[in-house]
């Protein structure tokens, strides 16, 4: 698909979903952008009319697939008594990249019809708000979560076994909340895409494709990468599509997934529980994809080798307890679902550059060993 398809579906898509506050008029700001104190006042007062941020504070910014700014904002009476906190999150499209796909737009419709009917924990939205000309410009202003008290999650943490169990079951709160239900259906919210059937999802090697070139220059990626890899680095093309067609062709009850389910998108309260963050690829989707993500990508080599099965029996048996029927049994979990979706996984990481937040290495020798050691490539390509 060239970019220009990607494109026109991508404006069909946003034309079909009305921008939630008809009186803004102006387009969002585009390119390197910060937000001042009239800007953000003006913005706000679509939802909470008469407020005016009389002063606002950027406290750190934060670039990677987008732009976040932590701000402090002094408000007016109304801006009080609409109850809007002083410290706030900003994002939105403003770090000069990935504006030619739209997770962003996508995110805020999320925050805005779907997040408060979730059972899991999220960040508190008090507005959202998107462009409908096709542009995939977006807005969401969030809780500072930093006052939570907890602490963001980071890809490389090392949390233990009993820990991950624990955030499985939280992992089954978000799936298991709207399991096959009626809100998520095309029909009902024709906005939220189908997991591996948006470009976003299934040309995801294809538009990373430059990032995956630059990995495979590292010599210190290429001394942990699988020799079949880097002599056909393509295979990791030909493996996803294969997936892409898997998932596809399977039957079974939908639920949302959060797309992008790795710690690095996560908060974790002081209770312990995870708050799941970045609603970006949020999608109608099967647990699986998040499953496999989550839990390769949280596990040392080790601790997955030894203890894998048995913690996906035991989000398959949270799953249930939140209320999901008609899941499939384990053996198919294990052995059709897990491998596969592991791809998803390494094409993921192939692609990650260090600098958007993440560390890239330990993931992508996480989800290389995991793709060897459950056959993956040979489950995909027959090879």
């Amino acid at each position: 698909m060239t970019q220009d398809t990607v494109k026109e579906k991508r404006v069909v898509d946003q034309n079909m979903v009305p921008r939630p506050y008809p009186g803004r008029t102006e387009l969002l700001p585009t390119g390197r952008f910060t937000p001042d104190a009239e800007w953000f006042g003006k913005l706000m007062a679509y939802k909470y009319p008469g407020v005016v941020a009389e002063k606002l504070e950027v406290v750190q910014l934060f670039d990677s697939h987008t732009t976040k700014l932590r701000v402090a904002v002094d408000w007016n009476a109304a801006g009080i008594a609409a109850g809007l906190p002083r410290n706030l999150c900003i994002k939105s499209n403003w770090s000069g990249m990935f504006d030619d796909v739209d997770i962003h737009a996508l995110e805020a419709r999320f925050y805005h019809f779907l997040t408060d009917k979730l059972t899991c924990q999220t960040a508190k939205c008090y507005y959202s708000d998107w462009d409908d000309d096709g542009s995939g410009r977006g807005v969401v202003v969030l809780e500072d979560l930093i006052d939570r008290g907890g602490k963001f999650g980071h890809s490389t943490q090392q949390n233990g076994i009993d820990v991950i169990a624990q955030n499985l079951a939280d992992l089954a709160k978000l799936h298991g909340g709207l399991w096959n239900s009626p809100l998520i259906t095309p029909e009902a919210a024709p906005w939220l895409p189908t997991s591996m059937n948006v470009p976003v999802d299934h040309d995801q090697v294809r538009i990373m494709w430059h990032w995956i070139g630059e990995n495979l220059k590292d010599p210190n990626f290429r001394a942990i990468a699988p020799q079949h890899y880097l002599d056909d680095p393509e295979r990791v093309s030909r493996a996803y599509d294969k997936l892409t067609e898997y998932e596809r062709a399977f039957e079974a009850p939908y639920c949302v997934i959060l797309g992008d389910c790795h710690q690095g998108n996560t908060y974790i309260l002081p209770s312990g529980e995870r708050l799941w963050l970045d609603w970006q690829l949020g999608r109608r989707g099967r647990p699986w994809r998040d499953l496999t993500y989550f839990t390769v990508g949280s596990l040392t080599v080790e601790e997955r080798r030894h203890h894998h099965k048995d913690l996906i029996a035991h989000y398959r048996d949270c799953l249930i307890k939140e209320g999901a029927t008609d899941v499939i049994d384990l053996e198919t979990i294990w052995n059709e679902q897990i491998p596969r979706w592991v791809m998803y996984g390494i094409q993921a990481w192939v692609a990650n550059m260090d600098y958007w937040g993440q560390n890239g290495l330990p993931m992508n020798e996480r989800f290389f060993a995991a793709g060897e050691d459950l056959n993956t490539w040979k489950i995909l390509l027959g090879e």
